[in-house]
């Protein structure tokens, strides 16, 4: 039997919203709960896409599907897709026309304390100081 390939989305979110809303600043931690949902379903995530504004009609939003490597997208919640898509209705639409399912994980999210914030932010703000990110 051939696994569901997934899609999980999350949104570049600037990060001087960091202390507004971190979780939308973390994209590694969008995608860890994207994670948890696909291996809860049985599915596997084939890509990681990070999106800000993007149009729903965007070629390289399409070429997974297109290629058959993607079957659903997922993305962490509603505020994640209203941050990676100009419109998510039309996301939506586009979805259901194309026939590729559209979920959202809905998981718990992670609690951000001042140490939580100041790892996201270093993640962040050091990449081009050598900082991997562990």
């Amino acid at each position: 039997m051939r696994e569901t390939r997934v899609a999980a989305i999350a949104s570049l979110t600037p990060l001087e919203e960091l202390d507004a809303d971190p979780f939308l600043v973390d994209t590694r931690g969008q995608h860890r709960m994207c994670a948890r949902w696909a291996e809860g379903k049985g599915y596997v995530v084939t890509s990681q896409l990070l999106f800000y504004g993007l149009r729903p009609d965007h070629r390289a939003l399409w070429a997974g599907v297109e290629a058959g490597l993607v079957e659903v997208f997922v993305a962490a919640n509603d505020r994640v897709l209203g941050r990676a898509f100009t419109s998510p209705a039309a996301f939506s639409a586009e979805c259901e026309r194309r026939g590729v399912r559209l979920e959202t994980a809905d998981l718990d999210e992670p609690l951000y304390d001042a140490s939580a914030k100041a790892g996201v932010h270093r993640r962040l703000s050091m990449p081009t100081a050598g900082y991997d990110g562990c």
